[in-house]
């Protein structure tokens, strides 16, 4: 499952051609993509014409349980800063594949396969040992709802910004009383 605009920085064309190598597989895994976006025509056009096993499923209120339903999460993107949908992926446990881009690394450690971005044969790779590979799935599982318990909470990072509002505004008070 990916999920996002369909826009050229979610590197769908990449997925795409991923999408293709796949079709060796047995059984053929299915890629479906939650979103909508400019480039909708065209990767519906291209799905056609190659006959790839992807679904375009439009934009959708039910992503969450559309992801646990997923075996696998795959992002494409060719710059993310802290993706909602790789945050999303690992707190419910699901196995996620991304590009190694901007701040994918370091939200999610080891918790997710990487591989370098436009290099269709590396995801493709990556998704079909992953799919061949259920004890793999099971760690990666584990390891995310590990990483994502490590993040902070709603609570720290409203603590966090009213601590640094603190700072900002004190020097102002102090200034006011003199």
């Amino acid at each position: 499952m990916a999920v996002g605009s369909l826009v050229p920085h979610h590197g769908y064309g990449t997925l795409l051609d991923a999408a293709r190598m796949w079709r060796r597989l047995d059984p053929v895994p299915l890629l479906v993509v939650a979103g909508e976006g400019r480039e909708r025509a065209a990767l519906r056009r291209r799905i056609k014409a190659e006959d790839l096993p992807v679904s375009l499923i439009g934009s959708r209120t039910d992503i969450p349980e559309l992801l646990a339903a997923a075996d696998l999460v795959v992002m494409s993107s060719r710059w993310e800063a802290r993706s909602l949908l790789a945050q999303e992926a690992l707190r419910i446990g699901v196995p996620l594949v991304a590009t190694a881009v901007g701040g994918v690394p370091e939200l999610v450690g080891d918790a997710a396969e990487l591989v370098p971005y436009a290099n269709a044969e590396a995801l493709a790779r990556a998704v079909a040992r992953l799919l061949g590979d259920p004890a793999e799935r099971d760690r990666l599982a584990a390891a995310g709802l590990r990483q994502a318990a490590s993040w902070p909470t709603e609570d720290d990072t409203i603590a966090q910004v009213l601590s640094v509002y603190d700072e900002l505004i004190q020097p102002l008070a102090t200034a006011r009383t003199r």
